[in-house]
């Protein structure tokens, strides 16, 4: 017994068939010239056919063109995957108690680190004094440690997130202590994949 949707697809055959085969027996051409519209109907059929069963995935490829033209990340989901920037890293937009925060991400980085002023306009409460020393690629320098309330990367939240506070302003790190706190992450090719 044949199901519903076999039933469909075998009528949706059957008619382009027939609209094919009528257009092509009313028109008195060499038979080259109709065999080339024959192939040229099969082509836009096939087409129609193909956009039609990937409907579902074009979202996807919409959202993947823009994260290689814009180097957004795109989210399928639970999973959040971020595309290599042109310099080699991963950068990342993040939210830091609801304020855009742009990161590097950094597995060599035990605490995710902000600057000062970061910290201050996403409300993170900073203490002035500065009780730690971090080794950075750059040297020793001194931080303070705080939490953030809530910190978003693509669609994973995290809630109660510790930080470092660097007094210098340029450059936000996303550092282990979140990357751990996921089921998994990894390069793939290109891409950096966060999983929740």
């Amino acid at each position: 017994m044949m199901t519903n949707d076999l039933m469909l697809g075998g009528v949706y055959l059957l008619m382009a068939i027939m609209l094919v085969a009528g257009g092509l027996m009313i028109r008195r051409e060499p038979a080259a010239k109709l065999l080339t519209m024959a192939l040229a109907w099969v082509a836009i059929f096939g087409a129609g056919f193909v956009l039609f069963t990937f409907r579902d995935n074009l979202g996807w490829v919409a959202q993947r063109l823009r994260a290689e033209a814009v180097g957004t990340p795109v989210q399928q989901g639970q999973e959040t995957r971020i595309p290599m920037a042109i310099d080699g890293h991963f950068w990342v937009t993040a939210k830091v108690n609801g304020r855009d925060v742009k990161f590097l991400v950094d597995s060599g980085a035990t605490t995710t680190t902000i600057d000062r002023n970061t910290a201050k306009s996403a409300g993170v409460s900073v203490s002035e004094q500065r009780d730690r020393y971090v080794r950075t690629g750059n040297g020793v320098i001194r931080v303070a440690s705080c939490r953030a309330d809530e910190l978003t990367v693509g669609g994973i939240t995290r809630r109660d997130v510790a930080l470092e506070i660097a007094d210098n302003d340029d450059l936000n790190v996303l550092g282990m202590n979140y990357l751990s706190s996921l089921s998994r992450w990894g390069v793939e090719g290109r891409w950096l994949v966060l999983t929740a």
